[in-house]
Order: C-alpha cells, then sequence, then structure tokens
C-alpha cells in the first residue's frame, strides 16, 4: 500500500506542478483543469484502442489539453470574460467533446498495450511499475520548467504573474504570457490525464469532478510542510506534497472511510492546510509552521 501510494502520488503530481503554473505564478484561477484531465484520459485511451502507439496517445492528449487551455486564453484575453467563467464555459464544452470521443461515458483499456506495459515493468514488484514511470515523467517535467523558468520568456512568464502593469511597461505582451502558460498548463494535465488512465485501465468521463481540488491539495500541503523555499525548490515540494497527500488519504481509508468519501476528504484536507497559518497564529505556533509559502506570488 505504501510504494502504491508512492506511485499514485508522483503520476498525479504531473497536475499538481500543471496547476502551479497557473494558480501560483500566473495568480490564475484555471477551472479548465476539470475538463482537460478527462479531455487528455479520452484521448489516449481512445487512441491506442484504436491501434495507435501508447506514447503518440499520451502526446496526442497534451495537444488536446493544450488546445483547451488556448480556448480559455483566448476567451479571457481576446473575449474579455472573467477568468472563472472563461474556464468553466471551457470544462464545460469538454464534457461533450469527451463523450464524443470515447463514443459514450466510459472506454476501456483491457488487452491493450500502455505505457506501463513492458518486459522490464512487469518484471518489477507489484505497483513499483507505476513509481518508476511517476518518477521518470515527474522528473523530466521539473527539469524542463526549471530551465524553461530560466530564459527569458520563462521570466516574462514570472513577471506577467507577478505584476502585469509593471511587465506591460517592460514591453511583455502579458495576453500571450497567459495563454502560453494556460496552454503548457492544461497539455500537461491533459497529459497527466493519459497516464492516470493508462494506470487505471480506463477512461471515464466524470473522472474529472474534484482534480482541481486534488491538485490544490498537492501545492498547499507542499508549502505548508515546506514554508519558504525557492520557485525551483516550490517545484518540487508540490511533488512532495502529492505523495503526501496520496499517504494522508491511505491514513484516512485505514480508519474505515468508504472510497466514495474521497472528494469530502479531499477538500476537508485542502480546508485545514489553507488554515494552518491562520490557526498557528491564533495558537502561538507561528514558529512550528512557516508562513511564507501560502502567499500567491512565485517568490
Amino acid at each position: 500500500m505504501i510504494v502504491s501510494s508512492i506511485g499514485q502520488g508522483l503520476l498525479w503530481a504531473v497536475l499538481g506542478v500543471a496547476l502551479f503554473l497557473t494558480f501560483r505564478i500566473l495568480n490564475f484561477p484555471d477551472m479548465t483543469v476539470e475538463g482537460t484531465f478527462p479531455l487528455g484520459a479520452a484521448t489516449a485511451v481512445t487512441a491506442i484502442s484504436h491501434g495507435l502507439s501508447p506514447l503518440i496517445a499520451t502526446f496526442l492528449a497534451f495537444l488536446a489539453g493544450g488546445f483547451a487551455g488556448l480556448i480559455t486564453g483566448l476567451l479571457y484575453t481576446k473575449g474579455k470574460i472573467p477568468i472563472l467563467l472563461a474556464g468553466i464555459l471551457v470544462m464545460t464544452a469538454c464534457l461533450s467533446i469527451n463523450l464524443r470521443i470515447m463514443g459514450g461515458a466510459n472506454i476501456s483499456l483491457l488487452g491493450k498495450q500502455t505505457v506501463f506495459s513492458n518486459h522490464f515493468l512487469e518484471s518489477l514488484p507489484k505497483y513499483f511499475d507505476s513509481v518508476f514511470i511517476g518518477f521518470i515523467i515527474i522528473s523530466i517535467i521539473t527539469i524542463l520548467l526549471v530551465l524553461f523558468l530560466q530564459t527569458e520568456l520563462g521570466q516574462a512568464f514570472i513577471a506577467t504573474g507577478d505584476n502585469p502593469v509593471m511587465a506591460r511597461s517592460l514591453g511583455i505582451n502579458t495576453d500571450n504570457m497567459t495563454i502560453m502558460g494556460l496552454m503548457v498548463s492544461n497539455g500537461l494535465i491533459g497529459m497527466g490525464g493519459a497516464f492516470i488512465a493508462q494506470s487505471n485501465g480506463y477512461a471515464d468521463v466524470n473522472m474529472g469532478i474534484g482534480i482541481i481540488v486534488i491538485a490544490l491539495a498537492s501545492i498547499i500541503i507542499g508549502e505548508v510542510v515546506f514554508g519558504e523555499l525557492t520557485l525551483n525548490q516550490r517545484l518540487i515540494a508540490v511533488t512532495l506534497g502529492s505523495i503526501l497527500y496520496r499517504f494522508v488519504l491511505l491514513t484516512v481509508l485505514q480508519l474505515g472511510f468508504s472510497t466514495n468519501d474521497l472528494n469530502l476528504l479531499s477538500a476537508l484536507i485542502l480546508a485545514i492546510c489553507l488554515m494552518l497559518p491562520k490557526l498557528s497564529a491564533l495558537l502561538g505556533l507561528d514558529h512550528v509552521i512557516q508562513k511564507g509559502g501560502a502567499g500567491n506570488g512565485a517568490k
């Protein structure tokens, strides 16, 4: 169970890192993720079921998620639709699109090859395949993001989230930065949906419900536990937060709660983590819990 939790934490960390780009760096509360996650899953599973390579199918999931992020970005920057409403509109549209892609409410990968289906992974002890694949995936994504954020384009992206007015005064096209951030973030979330669907063996139209809470939990737990960190360190903390979140869920389930309560438990865990800095101040425990990690900027 412990190894399985670590593997799941590493796979789900893709969502946390992806949402970190918009929620923390860009300061954009993007609701599109609840549509792009099942969109990526539906795209990948349907592609695999039609004979495409799992790697190509996963890449198609990334493109599908990126396209959804593009639509949200255009609605917000060009259509002047409020942030939350733009994301909700695309999220709602994705429901019908996912049904079209899968030809129904769900689709199975029974008997199909996935990224987890190869002789090397099958030779590993039970559940270690998800740990191995998850570690490789999140390591590559984190390294690429760290390198990107150190470029001029990455610094312009960070400046857009920190202070868009100042960014525009420096000649940065903040609309383009916002669209780019949404495309990359939702592309990664679509890819995360593809990996999770391949791990689970199926895609379902409702698998995006509550996803944003799970991704936020990874971010918030990482920040609360590890306190003040640099931007690069916070990307790593998100992954560790995702693993810790899985351990918390495992502990709660061991106490006798039903899996039907997972969304409720996720919301409660996130609420408690968000309130910890305030509770620690009220109880005089500020020296125990660092509050620096709970800011909105990418410092």
